[in-house]
């Protein structure tokens, strides 16, 4: 049985849906949250509720539920979990489980925003040009190598939280001064973003898909309105990022488009919220995963899709009753 385990599922639920269509009766879909009232575990033929990342025994606890339902494939669907699952990539390897994470190295590049910047322009990746604080922001600003607005966000956040345009040095210092977030300071990139969905094979480590979209509305963090294109250019450009880092499975990647170049702007090395764009478009990265589980690495299909396919995402909700939650860790 191909059973996959999706950790955190939050409110993931149509992902969840998803991966037990593709699944089919092959597999069963294993979905846990600390939290017994996160809607997308509902989804799941299996739930469990578990302690939070930070819990001392979380691993434990979910390598006992990986025994216990005879896991072949573990995703998380946060990022704060994924420095967590690659730096014990090893023991699920040793029981037969494929982690869909990247290695220790990549994970922490891809959470900490200022170190991939360094890492990038390093490689020759073109990037958004980034400070770490505000003295080399003054030194920068100085020699005119920024100009207000710039755009500021957490060293390590996700999901946009505290991410925002600053117009003036005053406001600037002023989020400094409050001391809420470790925050890095970077180009407000006037111009058009979008976003790309990309597999890499866990066996032969090539880059086996992309799926490009351009945001058309944008809430809460994540696209939700979406309409696929294709570009040689962007294909060509996420080719040659992705063999600086040791991926495997689904990443999610945001770019900037200004004056005719591509800018990488981060990387997600798990399932994007928009992935079920790609997922709807015939671009299925779940039936990989399968193919990975069972051995089998996947031909190279770059760009297989249509363009002019649009995704409108919308709420929905879960209605079940109190005495059927399961054990709740949630503080």
């Amino acid at each position: 049985m191909n059973n996959i385990l999706c950790c955190n599922a939050g409110r993931r639920g149509r992902f969840v849906q998803d991966v037990r269509t593709t699944l089919n009766g092959s597999g069963k879909v294993i979905a846990t949250d600390n939290w017994s009232v996160a809607p997308a575990i509902f989804m799941a033929d299996v739930q469990y509720v578990v302690p939070k990342i930070n819990d001392p025994n979380y691993i434990n606890e979910v390598l006992n539920i990986c025994q216990k339902e005879d896991i072949k494939a573990v995703l998380t669907c946060i990022d704060p979990e994924i420095e967590l699952l690659a730096a014990n990539r090893e023991k699920f390897i040793s029981k037969g489980i494929l982690p869909l994470c990247p290695s220790p190295k990549s994970a922490h590049l891809c959470f900490d925003k200022y170190e991939m910047y360094k890492y990038l322009r390093d490689n020759g990746i073109n990037t958004v040009l980034t400070y770490s604080n505000m003295e080399e922001f003054l030194s920068g600003y100085e020699k005119g190598d920024m100009a207000f607005p710039v755009f500021i966000k957490p060293r390590s956040g996700s999901g946009s939280v505290g991410a925002q345009k600053i117009m003036t040095m005053d406001d600037l210092k002023l989020k400094f001064a409050e001391g809420k977030y470790d925050y890095i300071i970077q180009e407000f990139m006037n111009c058009e973003d979008f976003d790309a969905d990309a597999y890499i094979d866990c066996i032969s480590k090539e880059l086996i898909a992309v799926f490009s979209k351009k945001k058309i509305e944008t809430r809460i963090g994540g696209a939700s309105k979406t309409i696929s294109f294709k570009d040689e250019k962007l294909f060509d450009f996420v080719k040659k990022i992705v063999p600086l880092f040791d991926f495997a499975g689904a990443v999610d990647m945001d770019f900037f488009y200004k004056d005719g170049v591509y800018y990488l702007s981060e990387i997600n090395p798990r399932f994007g919220g928009a992935y079920l764009h790609a997922y709807g478009a015939g671009v299925d990265f779940i039936q990989y995963i399968v193919n990975n589980i069972n051995g089998k690495a996947n031909t190279p299909e770059i760009g297989n899709y249509e363009e002019g396919v649009l995704m409108l995402m919308y709420d929905d909700v879960v209605i079940t009753k109190e005495k059927d939650l399961l054990r709740d860790f949630h503080d």
